[in-house]
């Protein structure tokens, strides 16, 4: 996409996008794998959950593994694993404040729209200090089909009163560029844990390296305008 954007709302996807916690998900995760025998493709397998809810990836481990596989003793580990990594601390991605800063003295409605429930979207945010930031958290509680089904961002743009093509979408995976592509959102990929594949660079206004170049990107398209 060249020249100006008509932009009136930023919708932000949070694990990869905004904090760093595909990583912390991705190493306990394959940890409780390894620790139950599932050694064979376990990191390829995980790779292929980024940026899906989690009713989806235990379907995936469920499926490559099979009837006998013990879902729910491995999911126990998968959450001790998570917790002790982040008691201590959960890292915001580089440039996400000065991102968020200057939304708000635009005046740009921003929303978080993730694939995390609403009890661990709460609970990350305020880990990471910036819960009091967002009027607006969509979750995949909110829909019957998550990310990379459209719902959650025609539902993020509907909470605004907006066509989600007057919506800039922010992702780091490939599922969620799918996910806001196909709502008709200004789609910005920031990789994070997984490469972009050819697909979602054509679905994408640009593939960026950081949070930094998203916010000059929407300075330059003037989405940061006020009076937009």
């Amino acid at each position: 996409m060249i020249g100006k954007w008509n932009v009136s709302a930023v919708l932000l996807d949070m694990d990869g996008t905004l904090l760093d916690t595909e990583r912390v998900y991705f190493d306990s995760l394959v940890a409780a794998l390894t620790a139950h025998g599932y050694t064979d493709d376990a990191v390829t397998l995980c790779q292929a959950m980024v940026g899906l809810p989690g009713p989806e990836c235990e379907a995936l481990l469920q499926a490559r593994y099979g009837d006998g596989f013990p879902l729910a003793e491995v999911s126990r580990a998968f959450v001790s694993n998570r917790n002790e990594i982040l008691g201590a601390g959960l890292p915001l991605k580089s440039g996400a404040i000065e991102l968020l800063d200057a939304l708000r003295a635009a005046e740009c409605p921003m929303a978080i729209v993730t694939s995390s429930s609403l009890r661990t979207a709460n609970a990350h945010l305020k880990l990471a200090g910036i819960r009091h930031r967002f009027e607006t958290l969509l979750t995949r509680d909110d829909v019957a089909r998550g990310k990379p089904n459209p719902d959650l961002y025609l539902l993020a743009a509907s909470r605004f009163g907006l066509k989600p093509e007057a919506c800039v979408a922010v992702e780091d995976s490939n599922h969620g560029v799918t996910a806001a592509h196909a709502a008709g959102a200004i789609t910005i990929m920031v990789p994070d844990m997984v490469t972009p594949t050819e697909e979602s660079r054509a679905r994408c206004a640009a593939v960026v390296p950081d949070l930094n170049a998203v916010l000059a990107m929407l300075r330059e398209r003037g989405a940061l305008t006020r009076g937009r």
